[in-house]
């Protein structure tokens, strides 16, 4: 469907003064070419001058069949007749023409000259391209200035290369040995005269890189921008792209596509229509154009690859109401869109191309799309796009439509869009028609910035001769001078500035307010405003600067110039983005009330438009006269705000209005409402009637009774909130701050599963949490846990909120083991481990110092951690020997078995507190049982019975007992035995070593052989001791 609004996208227009009747006109560098009847000559008009006034004309070798400009570059590319033979040139420093004077260079592809363009003069090139079939169609690329040639089956790109004067130089100081001559005045006048050399001068010239052959089609048309090659047969659109080969051999291997069944030969009676197709990306490969690439057979030639991108083919019902020589493509285009961020490689590629009766426009870079489908109202004889408009001309009328490329490339731009920050309508929005412009006899049509050249010559002829010659307009060929007579024009039309066009639909779109303000040609006439402002802020420096702004404010003198000049430098940026703010408001507005499919819309466009929750809900308020209902993107917009953690408070009035209009249109969302931390000013005793209205009508529920409780809480009604509390048991309060964690935490994303994003926000306890942490620490304790495992907040925003409570040497800690006994992820539990054995440590250090913290009993002890988390160990029975038992605190106490508890258990890293275990001294046994676990828990074993041996000697048989098992188990008479021999030879009264010996004995006679015994026996005359033990092993061994 297309849209027709009645504004104004044409400002004024002028006349060209040219003297002979144009055949072909093209536009590009400021310039206005026009190739008159008979094609030898050029003529340039000024375009950025008011009047276009001539600025230099040239003579061609031949009679020019088609034109173009490249704006990279800035050279001409022409195909040329003489003598029946048709010839492809280029013709580069044109402007160097101006004053008719200029010498002019011809010479061959590849063939730089020598003499005066090399030593200093500067003169206009004419290159020679040599084709080995004729030329039919070129296309210059906007980004590399490429140059692309197509032929009937054949297409062949150039690549545009320079020269730099001073390298030409030093190449032919052998060959050139005559004098240098007089370097010429250059004739452009913005350039002024020229000096004696040029050495910054680049030299233009072409290498042949491509070839292409498709034998399945007949060419009409080619197109090339950024690597994209598009090419159109009379039924059939097909675009590749070309890329650099990685794998030569890969660029060698043509791609498979499939073949169609060729006819009989014996049917050729029969008339086969084709059937309408359309390919994109990865399908278009299967359409039935072999595509074949010729090497051009330079070795240093860079190698390429292709892929197909689109294929399009129509069949006859396109062209209802078309005669047959009418029914064929043209207008084919591929246009990019460059932005401030994208200067050099274009941030969108996009393909046109139009039947009689529709124009087709697809978006090539980052996935293929159709955006747009254009329905004429007539037959149009060509189409060419701009970045805002699309200009077609029939016969009689120039019109204008609006294009989607600012909406494709403020995706490109801003990841945020179509997301709850931000909004853009849509790249597939229905089209609009603008304000037509009536002509006579219009032929071609081309486009500079935002100047539209029109030719037209008006026919005395018969309505069947138009029509019958129609086709040669569509490709802008010359035509002969009527012997009738005629008239023709060539006009330039000045479109307004897309600033200025806005204000009108902004305009425009005032009827629909006061009249239909739901209307869908509102919502749509306010997006196509919103898209005009998007393609302002997308232009680049250049742009703006080449008079983007508003180009035909130059040259009238007077007032009525100075006027528009200053018109046009109101839209900066900051204008501009104070309108986008403005129109933002209008599509919040129209979304707040559309349907359920739409109304999610207004969240995003409400927030780009700036405006704060009060000025939402203003201009969101029922009529008096009209039903008291809100519309549901106005709900969305109030449900995703309130979602939001932001520092913006609202007032007392507005946030008793917000529950006042939850109440009525969406109870059941009031406990979230209240949870918002923007509601935290809303009178308690109001809302707290709300809320037991709302219990009486929907019944009980843990998170209604706890925003209750809240709510008592802030009356200071400390009775009805304890009431309120033990309604319900402990566990099912979790589960409430589960459903509703901002009942407890403000900040963070803590209502919406802020967990899991990764970004560690600050969030802050609420009243209700403070009040937990004195009355119900376990409650509080068990519902941050729980908020942690299902993702509603992350350790480091518990840890802030505990010290906020400043309870980071309590609870914090409390909720660090209660998160060991609940967490799965490792990466946290060894984060956790890690955090409590450092506070054990510190806890020990500081009773050692006498300055520890006040006392505090911690919710769960040590004995309950063993039993119920499987990080804390049993202790071992060894260690009862070394810790004292009531020789310090019982906080002490307390610390110490718990850090010992976790050595022995299986989860601690012990490398990672050896460190911190430093602080603490070895010389108590406490101190030094820690130190004896580490060095057990690295395998230490044999300095760990040294140690024991030294310091508790007593405890030496229980730690065997435990920890010298299996593998270990040879340590009893390898290490343990030697060892205890050696001290009791040394003190042979100590009972204990004796004792120990003894015990050790009884295990060495229990796990060795006779013979192994024997060998352990000593030699220092003390066998008989170790005699009923050998006798014991013996007998042993015997009954095995």
């Amino acid at each position: 469907m297309v849209h027709v609004y009645n504004c104004h996208p044409f400002k004024s227009q002028q006349i060209v003064q040219v003297e002979q009747e144009p055949g072909l006109v093209c536009c590009g560098g400021g310039a206005l070419f026009v190739v008159a009847t008979g094609g030898c000559k050029v003529e340039v008009y000024n375009l950025e001058k008011e009047g276009c006034p001539l600025f230099c004309r040239f003579a061609t070798m031949g009679t020019v069949k088609s034109i173009q400009h490249s704006k990279i570059g800035d050279y001409l590319v022409t195909i040329e007749e003489k003598n029946n033979a048709t010839y492809l040139r280029a013709y580069t420093n044109w402007r160097y023409q101006a004053e008719e004077k200029g010498r002019v260079g011809v010479r061959l592809l590849g063939h730089l000259l020598g003499g005066a363009s090399v030593w200093g003069g500067v003169q206009m090139e004419i290159i020679e391209i040599p084709m080995s079939e004729r030329p039919i169609a070129v296309s210059c690329c906007p980004v590399t200035g490429d140059l692309l040639v197509g032929c009937e089956k054949t297409v062949v790109l150039f690549t545009l290369s320079r020269q730099n004067q001073q390298n030409l130089q030093n190449q032919s100081q052998q060959s050139v040995q005559n004098s240098l001559p007089n370097s010429q005045q250059s004739c452009n006048p913005s350039q002024g005269p020229t000096s004696v050399s040029h050495p910054n001068l680049s030299i233009l010239d072409f290498e042949r890189s491509v070839i292409l052959h498709l034998p399945k089609m007949s060419l009409k048309q080619v197109a090339l921008c950024g690597g994209y090659v598009a090419v159109n047969a009379e039924l059939e659109v097909l675009v590749l792209k070309l890329e650099a080969a990685s794998d030569p051999a890969a660029a060698e291997e043509p791609l498979e596509t499939s073949k169609s069944a060729e006819p009989p030969q014996d049917q050729d009676d029969f008339l086969l229509i084709p059937r309408h197709q359309e390919l994109l990306e990865s399908k278009a490969k299967d359409c039935d154009i072999l595509v074949t690439m010729e090497k051009t057979g330079l070795e240093d030639q860079a190698q390429y690859q292709f892929s197909y991108i689109l294929f399009r083919r129509f069949s006859p019902e396109f062209f209802q109401g078309c005669r047959v020589e009418e029914m064929q493509i043209h207008s084919l285009q591929l246009y990019p869109l460059f932005t401030s961020n994208s200067l050099e490689d274009p941030t969108c590629v996009f393909c046109f191309f139009s039947l009689p009766t529709a124009g087709y426009l697809y978006s090539l870079k980052g996935g293929v799309e159709l955006l747009s489908a254009y329905q004429y109202p007539e037959k149009v004889l060509q189409a060419v796009m701009s970045d805002h408009l699309l200009h077609v001309i029939t016969k009689n009328a120039l019109q204008c439509f609006t294009v989607r490329c600012s909406a494709v490339a403020a995706r490109m731009e801003d990841p945020y869009i179509d997301t709850t920050m931000k909004a853009c309508p849509p790249s597939t929005l229905e089209v609009c028609a603008l304000r037509i412009q009536l002509f006579i006899g219009l032929r071609s049509v081309c486009v500079y910035n935002q100047r539209v050249i029109l030719l037209s010559a008006a026919d005395t002829e018969t309505q069947q001769e138009p029509e019958r010659r129609s086709r040669k307009w569509t490709i802008s060929s010359p035509k002969e001078t009527s012997t009738v007579g005629h008239g023709w024009n060539l006009y330039v039309v000045d479109t307004v500035h897309p600033f200025t066009l806005y204000q009108e639909m902004v305009e425009y779109s005032c009827r629909y307010v006061q009249t239909t303000p739901q209307s869908h040609s509102l919502r749509h006439l306010l997006s196509e405003a919103h898209l005009l402002l998007r393609a302002c802020l997308l232009q680049t420096p250049e742009q703006k600067q080449s008079g983007q702004g508003d180009p035909a404010v130059s040259s009238k003198p007077g007032s009525n110039g100075a006027v528009d000049k200053n018109s046009a430098t109101q839209a900066n940026r900051q204008e501009l983005e104070e309108a986008l703010r403005q129109n933002s408001a209008q599509l919040g507005d129209c979304f707040s009330r559309a349907s359920q499919k739409d109304c999610h819309l207004a969240l995003p466009y409400y927030k780009m438009s700036g405006l704060t929750v009060a000025e939402v809900i203003s201009r969101n308020r029922p009529p008096p006269e009209g039903p008291s209902s809100y519309g549901l993107g106005f709900l969305f917009y109030l449900k995703l705000h309130l979602l939001e953690e932001t520092e913006q408070h609202l007032t007392q009035e507005e946030a008793d209005e917000i529950i006042y209009i939850f109440s009525q249109s969406e109870p059941f969302l009031l406990v979230s409402v209240c949870a918002s931390p923007c509601m935290i000013n809303c009178s308690a005793t109001r809302t707290l009637q709300i809320l037991q209205r709302l219990e009486d009508t929907a019944g009980v529920s843990v998170p209604l009774t706890i925003i209750m409780a809240a709510m008592a809480l802030r009356l200071g009604k400390q009775q009805d909130y304890t009431e309120l509390m033990e309604r319900h048991a402990e566990m099912q309060l979790v589960y409430g701050f589960i459903e509703e964690p901002r009942l407890l935490l403000h900040g963070g994303g803590g209502g919406g599963g802020g967990g899991g994003g990764g970004q560690h926000s600050q969030v802050h306890p609420t009243s209700l949490a403070r009040q937990l942490a004195n009355t119900q620490p376990g409650l509080l304790v068990a519902a941050m846990v729980a908020l942690h495992e299902n993702c509603k907040v992350q350790l480091e925003q518990a840890d802030f909120v505990f010290k906020e409570l400043g309870c980071e040497n309590t609870l914090l800690v409390d909720f660090w083991e209660a998160m060991l006994m609940a967490s799965s992820q490792d990466a946290v539990i060894q984060e956790l481990l890690f955090r409590v054995a450092s506070v054990y440590i510190d806890r020990l250090t500081n009773s050692i110092n006498g300055s520890g913290a006040p006392k505090y009993k911690s919710l769960k002890g040590a004995d309950d951690l063993i039993t119920s988390c499987s990080h804390y160990g049993a202790l071992y029975p060894w260690l009862t020997v070394l810790n004292p038992t009531h020789s310090t605190t019982s906080e002490h106490q307390e610390a110490l078995h718990k850090l010992q508890s976790l050595l022995c258990g299986p989860s601690l890293s012990v490398g990672s507190i050896v460190p911190l275990l430093e602080r603490l001294s070895g010389e108590t046994l406490w101190g030094f049982s820690l130190h004896l676990l580490c060095a057990t828990r690295r395998g230490q074993y044999e300095s760990s019975i040294e140690q024991l041996l030294d310091r508790c000697p007593q405890a030496i048989i229980a730690y065997a007992n435990h920890q010298l098992q299996d593998k270990y188990m040879t340590l009893w008479w390898q290490k343990l035995l030697p060892e205890l021999c050696k001290r009791t030879r040394a003190a042979a009264d100590n009972g204990i070593l004796l004792g120990a010996l003894k015990e050790t004995l009884v295990v060495v006679a229990m796990e060795t052989s006779p013979a192994e015994f024997l060998e352990l026996i000593p030699d220092d005359g003390t066998a008989s001791y170790f005699l009923p033990h050998l006798l014991t092993c013996s007998q042993r061994h015997l009954m095995a």
